[in-house]
This record gives structure tokens, sequence and C-alpha cells, in this order.
């Protein structure tokens, strides 16, 4: 490997998620100040599924937020930017060819990784989690240099560690994927960015003709919560709650944090283009993620059995994500309405 020594002048900023964190610093790298919320928003981050069929270490699957890389892409397309997403590489060492020519031309490069074998992680924050995103800005020799939203200041990585986490295995293996923006136009249309990807997430929040996706999904589930206890034992439901509880707090942020950070940006986009409306609509998705915290609050005291009648508990929560799914659906069902 050359040992020049590639150093791309990128400022590295903590974010709520990795990937609309990494997004917003891409942009900013090219001198458009781009918060995370408005990334997230236009990239359509808020998402909900439950996919009950499918098991995620060992537990349904579910998730708070859209797949791997749908932020970066939506964003670049609604608001006219060239960029280029590789989803996978045929071997390690093509991806790895493909990063240094970046880094050789000065392009920051965002990466999908695991972070089971992040060696900057903290022990407890490694899972076996492969939808992880950061951007590589630089390489000395063996040591790759990393800007990883979750951490509060840039890390590094050693050649074989960099290979371990981008071809990760496991469900959602990155296989490599690497994006990032090749040119930015002078004057970037951020109303109809907002625009499209409010249509977008009323769609997929309120309008795909699948059962489990969106606000069906979120009813599917709840309804499957009162039920677990009976169907699996209280050993088995617990498991399963636990699971919930983990995507909704800490997996990719978490399923709050999402609603938290997508309220942030109906608030931002509704202070830029002075519309009372979707000010609205942001106290009513902050009063949604306060509602999912009352949940796992609730789920956490039933894992740990400090609950005195753990199967009414269950019948309670289920409830609670009922009406969570309604106040979501309302925000949806606002937003839709709007003309900004």
């Amino acid at each position: 490997m050359d040992s020049k020594p590639l150093m791309i002048n990128y400022t590295h900023r903590q974010a709520g998620h990795c990937e609309s964190g990494a997004t917003s610093n891409l942009f900013n790298y090219y001198g458009i100040q781009m918060s995370e919320p408005m990334a997230f928003g236009i990239g359509t981050g808020i998402y909900f599924s439950y996919l009950p069929f499918i098991k995620l270490m060992f537990a349904p699957m579910m998730s708070f937020r859209n797949l791997p890389n749908t932020v970066f892409k939506r964003s670049m397309k609604y608001l006219g930017v060239d960029a280029t997403v590789i989803k996978n590489f045929n071997n390690v060492k093509e991806s790895m060819d493909a990063l240094d020519r970046n880094l050789e031309k000065g392009i920051p490069t965002g990466v999908q990784v695991g972070v089971f074998n992040l060696t900057f992680f903290p022990p407890e924050y490694r899972q076996h989690y492969n939808m992880h995103n950061m951007v590589v800005y630089g390489r000395e020799g063996n040591l790759y240099h990393i800007s990883d939203t979750v951490m509060e200041h840039p890390q590094t990585l050693t050649y074989d560690d960099l290979v371990r986490v981008r071809w990760a295995k496991g469900a959602f293996a990155p296989k490599g994927k690497m994006y990032w923006i090749n040119h930015i136009p002078k004057e970037l249309d951020i109303r109809y960015g907002v625009e499209q990807g409010i249509k977008k997430s009323v769609y997929e929040m309120t309008k795909v003709p699948f059962w489990l996706i969106g606000i069906k999904g979120m009813r599917v589930m709840a309804k499957d919560i009162r039920k677990w206890p009976k169907k699996h034992g209280n050993q088995k439901a617990a498991f399963y709650l636990g699971s919930i509880l983990r995507m909704a707090e800490d997996f990719g942020t978490g399923g709050a944090g999402f609603r938290y950070i997508y309220g942030a940006f109906l608030k931002e986009s509704g202070q830029k283009f002075d519309n009372k409306a979707l000010l609205e609509a942001a106290d009513l998705m902050g009063r949604t993620a306060n509602k999912w915290r009352e949940f796992t609050y609730l789920g956490a005291r039933n894992c740990k059995n400090r609950s005195s009648q753990p199967v009414e508990d269950y019948v309670t929560l289920g409830d609670m994500m009922m009406e969570i799914a309604g106040m979501e659906e309302q925000v949806f069902k606002r937003i839709e309405k709007i003309k900004i």
C-alpha cells in the first residue's frame, strides 16, 4: 500500500443518527449548510416496518428507520445533486482500491459497516448490526481516518479492521457499500426537496399497500404484543419485547430518536417557509416521540420483572402502541395536506 498520507480537510460533527449525520456533514464539506434534521426529512429517514416472519437475532424483525442509504440517495435525488452509490463489490480488494482512489482525488466517502468489530466502539455498543454509516476522509499508511457521528471526535481504523466492518456478515451485509457526492449545483431548491421528502414519507407511512409497513404495521404489532405471553410464554414474550425496546432506543438511534429528528425537520421547515401548519405538525410529532419513550419505559419495567401484573402489562403496551399509531397517523395526514 502507498504510504503517502492522504488527508482531506473534512469537519467532523456529532449527530443523532449515523446516516443523516454523515449526509449532513458531506453537504457541509461542499459548502452547503444542511442540518441533520433537514437531511433526514428530505431523505425520508422516517419509517416503520414489522416483519414477524423474518427473525433478526431470533426475534421478529422490525425497523423504525428506512433502508440503508435511503437518506443519502433520496436527499441527493430530491435536491438535484450528482452523487454515486456503489451497492456492493465483488471482493475486498476491489472495494478498498475504490476507496483509496476516492481519497487520492480528495473525495470524502461514506461507507456502510457492521458495528460488532468497530474497535473504537465501547464493548456495550458492539452488536451484530450492519446498517451503520460513517465517512472515511483520510489515510496514513495502514490507518484510515474516520468520521463516525456517534463519536465525539474523529477516529482511526487499520486497513484490516476497516475491511472487517465493511465486509461484516449477516442481515443487511454491507458488502463494501460506499457512496459520495460528485457535484452540487450552485443553488439548491430546498422547498422542492422538502415537498418531495414529505410526499414520499406520507406515502410510506400511510399508503403502502402492505399491512406490515407504516401505521398499519404498528397496529398489527400492537395486536401481536397483547397475545405474546399466552402465545409464547412469559420468557419468550419478554425476549421479544426486549428486542423491540433495543430497536426503539438503541439500534440506529432508536424509534423515539427518529421521531424527535423528524419533528425537528418539520419545525425547521415550518420556520424556513413561515408555515404554521408544519410547526403544529412538528409539535405533535414531538409528543409522539415522548409517547414512544413512555412505551419503552413501561416495557423495560416489564422485562425486569418490576411489574406486578406482567400479562396485563402486555395488553397495556399494545394499547399504548395503538395510541402511538393514531398519533403518527394524525401527523402524516396533516402534512399530506400542507402546501409549502
